[in-house]
């Protein structure tokens, strides 16, 4: 049974910064896409940002490009948001996912084809 546990939200002023962590199990991780999606209240989910098995290609959501950096430990199974500058509407629930193909696509983001879903991690900006 595939588990994703996402780590690190809280609340920050704008501007601030937040790693974010989702550490998985169940699954060959090494050779799985994982992306970040994220929902605010009251609002359809976003994908954030994905990245492919390897870390050697990702892909960002127009909104956060240039403030926030994926990564992942493949010793470690383990995915990373690194999110900077952050604004009001960052604010959401933070999610991640997983799904058993090397590669991710901007289209991933989009429709959200993702197989396995973590519980969430709540992120509060305030200005």
């Amino acid at each position: 049974q595939v588990h994703l546990v996402e780590s690190g939200g809280g609340s920050v002023q704008a501007g601030g910064s937040l790693t974010l962590s989702c550490e998985a199990s169940g699954l060959t991780f090494v050779a799985a896409a994982m992306a970040w999606f994220r929902q605010a209240p009251g609002k359809e989910r976003e994908g954030v940002s994905c990245i492919n098995y390897n870390g050697g290609r990702s892909y960002f959501a127009d909104s956060v490009k240039g403030r926030f950096t994926i990564s992942r430990d493949n010793a470690k199974n383990t995915v990373y948001l690194q999110m900077n500058s952050l604004r009001p509407e960052d604010t959401a629930t933070y999610y991640c996912a997983a799904v058993d193909r090397s590669y991710c696509y901007e289209s991933d983001l989009r429709y959200g084809a993702m197989q396995y879903w973590g519980k969430g991690t709540l992120v509060t900006i305030s200005s």
